[in-house]
């Protein structure tokens, strides 16, 4: 396969309990589902898609209500279990030998990556969760929950703009509390996270999503109109990626409304993934250890005897720098395994994983 084969996706729709999904796959090799989180779609992934694709069969997709993903009916809360089922139903497809897959999920996807392990831990062979932002294992879990509420109240009464400022101000380093220690990083980022696109690779630029990120709601760029100049064209926004933007935004009003506070509000399966906590690996951005997401994460993380690791960048990191965020998910991914849990006899009623 050439290098222009396996990083140009093959799409496809899977139908799935009420809703049709949309979703690409990359590559070669075990395969790897890498869940968007808050409003994005697949697009968020395309950049560190094609970077795995040399080693894992990348599968990406638009989650249940967004972007290219339509439900049956109307949109009503969603729920993790029943985004988990989605993925379980994507394995079954893309890996019909019944091969465990590995999962990347990152803020509320990371959530719902959780919540396969937990019921579904035959079907895959490592998880990486990213800062799922469980806020009932917090110190003050009422304080989380108020927080994403008034968020979605602040949606209700204002709009996105007006929410996304809350969720801003609201996640200020003023959770602190001891934190596990992380697994040592690879390598040094590349670039800061804060660095203009021109000083980085153009081809590694990606969207940023909107949600659960330390910053206010911007809106969607158009295509640039021609530039007189060679700094000008490096600033333009490619028009695959503008589309990716639109789709982003677009899912913001479903995600502040319908996601946010039941996904964070999610209370984990602790014995579950303490059972399987060989095959889960907690991520944390470098630069927001002192953020609620983060701070929940590492709680998480204590609470099941998982490793943590160190990604660069913040809670967005894989789109503030998507080729070193890729090369350090590649670590983790292929770091060897500790040795597993022994389970009680007939917790999961699953078959035993048979991949690395």
């Amino acid at each position: 396969m050439t290098t222009t084969d396996r990083t140009a996706p093959r799409t496809g729709l899977l139908t799935v309990d009420g809703a049709t999904l949309h979703h690409e796959v990359r590559g070669e090799g075990p395969l790897l589902v890498m869940m968007p989180g808050g409003s994005a779609d697949a697009g968020i992934y395309d950049a560190i898609a094609a970077d795995l694709a040399d080693r894992w069969t990348v599968a990406t997709f638009d989650p249940r209500g967004y972007s290219r993903s339509p439900l049956d009916g109307p949109v009503t809360e969603q729920l993790p279990a029943t985004h988990a089922d989605d993925i379980v139903r994507l394995i079954e497809v893309l890996s019909p030998d019944g091969s465990p897959a590995a999962l990347f999920g990152s803020s509320s996807s990371a959530v719902v990556a959780l919540d396969v392990l937990a019921r579904h831990p035959g079907r895959v062979s490592r998880v990486v969760a990213h800062e799922p932002p469980v806020v009932g294992l917090l110190p003050d879990p009422e304080a989380g929950r108020a927080l994403f509420a008034a968020v979605r109240e602040s949606f209700r009464r204002d709009g996105v703009a007006a929410a996304m400022t809350t969720m801003a101000e609201g996640l200020a380093p003023a959770w602190g509390e001891d934190r596990a220690d992380p697994e040592p990083t690879a390598f040094e980022a590349e670039a800061e996270a804060e660095a203009e696109p021109t000083a980085r690779d153009p081809e590694s630029i990606a969207p940023e999503p909107e949600a659960m990120a330390p910053e206010p709601e911007r809106a969607a760029p158009e295509p640039a109109a021609p530039a007189s100049s060679p700094q000008e064209k490096s600033q333009e926004t490619p028009p695959a990626q503008a589309e990716v933007f639109r789709r982003m935004h677009a899912n913001l009003p479903v995600f502040l409304e319908h996601v946010l506070c039941s996904f964070s509000g999610y209370a984990p399966d602790l014995a579950a993934l303490k059972d399987s906590s060989a095959h889960l690996v907690v991520g944390v951005g470098r630069d927001s250890r002192t953020l609620l997401p983060a701070l929940a994460a590492e709680a998480l993380a204590r609470r099941v005897d998982a490793r943590v690791a160190e990604f660069p960048g913040g809670h967005i990191g894989l789109t503030e720098d998507p080729r070193a965020f890729a090369a350090r998910l590649r670590d983790v991914l292929l770091a060897p395994r500790p040795v597993e849990r022994r389970k009680a006899p007939g917790r999961s009623g699953e078959p035993p994983r048979t991949g690395a």
